[in-house]
């Protein structure tokens, strides 16, 4: 393939200005902030699932309170009845006597069901205290996450600009180079990780990094200027320059 030498040049300049690109492409897709984020939103996620078990273990056991403190009432109730027909004295010895013994073994249910009540109470305290906690921590998580989005926002805005002003001279460069040559480059760039062109600078491919044995040098050195050359080692693009060292 034959190629004016300065048009070879500007291939360089494409494959810097496509090396760039490349690695804000590869900024962006590892932006610090992603990673993150995605944590912050997890741990938000934890946070509100445990406010909404909490909400519920208090709902639960708030229902549970008013039946304890029902039963209790409704045992007070009946010996509060109980004592007032008692004291009155109305009814005979044997139902009075009966009375009495209903009033010892209502104290008694009384006490069994108090002491469900404090067990219920103690759970339900505890219960509010993790809904507290769980809760009082949503806001901080909420506030992680609106950060580093925002911060994740202008990390990519700034990768955008950065784009932009590196996409910018890449269609007039792209329009000095022959068509077959961009198709050359294409391919070579796609097979050799990205970089399709390199520089021939002190007997070494910019491409390989390494230095060309004397027969290849003698090679390229005999190509006329307009021959489109390629690295035998790695097969890229090698353009070369005031600093290739070939031999005269």
């Amino acid at each position: 393939m034959k190629a004016d030498p300065t048009v070879q040049l500007r291939l360089l300049d494409l494959q810097q200005l496509d090396t760039r690109l490349s690695q804000i492409a590869h900024a962006r897709a590892r932006i610090p902030q992603q990673a993150e984020l995605e944590a912050a939103h997890a741990r938000l996620g934890k946070v509100q699932d445990a406010v909404i078990m909490a909400q519920t273990q208090v709902s639960d056991v708030e229902r549970e309170l008013a039946r304890a403190e029902g039963d209790v009432q409704l045992v007070r109730d009946r010996a509060t009845r109980d004592r007032s027909r008692l004291e009155s004295g109305q009814g005979s010895a044997k139902d009075l006597q009966a009375l009495q013994h209903e009033l010892e073994s209502l104290a008694r249910r009384q006490a069994t069901l108090e002491d469900v009540e404090l067990e219920v109470m103690e759970r339900a305290e505890e219960v509010r205290a993790r809904l507290d906690d769980a809760t009082a921590q949503v806001p901080a998580a909420e506030a992680e996450v609106a950060r580093l989005t925002d911060e994740l926002a202008a990390a990519r805005a700034d990768l955008d600009a950065q784009e932009r002003e590196v996409s910018a001279p890449r269609a007039s460069i792209l329009a000095e180079i022959d068509d077959p040559l961009i198709a050359l480059y294409d391919r070579v760039r796609a097979q050799s990780g990205g970089l399709g062109a390199a520089p021939l600078r002190a007997r070494r491919c910019g491409g390989c990094q390494l230095e060309l044995n004397p027969v290849e040098l003698n090679r390229m050195a005999a190509a006329p200027e307009d021959e489109v050359l390629r690295c035998e080692e790695c097969g890229r693009i090698v353009v070369r320059t005031d600093e290739s060292g070939l031999p005269a």
